[in-house]
């Protein structure tokens, strides 16, 4: 059975290029994202750790850690720090984790329980080890998104859903389509329209399932 949005993330102990530590430690009260890799040195790869690098300030402002993974060792790690922080002008501080025995991959369900790396491997040996997960603080999986080989990962686009999520986190409303930061959201069906009044104060009847207000806070 695979990770499904809801479920505790693994508290996995893990290998990293900054030492060994729990998720759940490492995660604390924080939010979390972690963004997994088939294998270090290779194109794609180093442009997204290199967005991520240079979002460091976004994420310190959301409350939220970010975490590496990538189907090699430690200090295979440190080693292609150096070319993602040549590629992106900034630090990459956050620790990535070595998983070249594949043991968080296929805990994570990235992986089938009998993959192996062959020698001579390639990164299409671990291709779907492209995987975003933002989980909250409470440890649970909120989203996951899955890329192919062939196409970069949009930071912009796990900024805003990480935005939309810390939004309607325990408060009864959606984020309509294309949703950013401070534009009005959807007030959940759960209210009538007294109640959502009563705790959102004036709200945007458009049809009787759809009623929109200004964004909380």
């Amino acid at each position: 059975m695979g990770l499904r949005i809801n479920d505790i993330f693994p508290n996995l102990t893990v290998e990293t290029d900054q030492g060994s530590f729990a998720m759940h430690d490492y995660q604390g009260e924080n939010w979390l994202i972690l963004f997994s890799h088939p294998k270090d040195f290779t194109p794609v790869c180093t442009t997204e750790f290199g967005a991520v690098a240079q979002l460091a300030d976004e994420w310190a402002k959301r409350n939220t850690k970010v975490i590496g993974l990538s189907v090699d060792k430690a200090d295979e790690h440190v080693k292609w720090k150096a070319d993602i922080e040549a590629i992106s002008g900034a630090k990459a501080g956050f620790p990535i984790i070595a998983d070249d025995d594949l043991t968080v991959s296929k805990a994570l369900d990235m992986l089938p329980a009998d993959a192996y790396l062959p020698d001579g491997r390639t990164a299409a040996h671990s291709a779907s080890v492209r995987v975003v997960f933002i989980v909250s603080p409470d440890h649970k999986v909120q989203l996951m998104m899955s890329y192919p080989m062939s196409v970069g990962r949009n930071f912009a686009e796990v900024l805003r859903a990480l935005d939309a999520l810390q939004a309607t986190y325990g408060v009864p409303i959606a984020t309509p389509a294309n949703w950013v930061h401070g534009q009005d959201v959807i007030v959940s069906l759960s209210l009538d329209n007294d109640a959502a009044r009563a705790k959102f104060g004036e709200i945007d009847v458009k049809l009787p399932y759809l009623r929109t207000t200004k964004m909380p806070g």
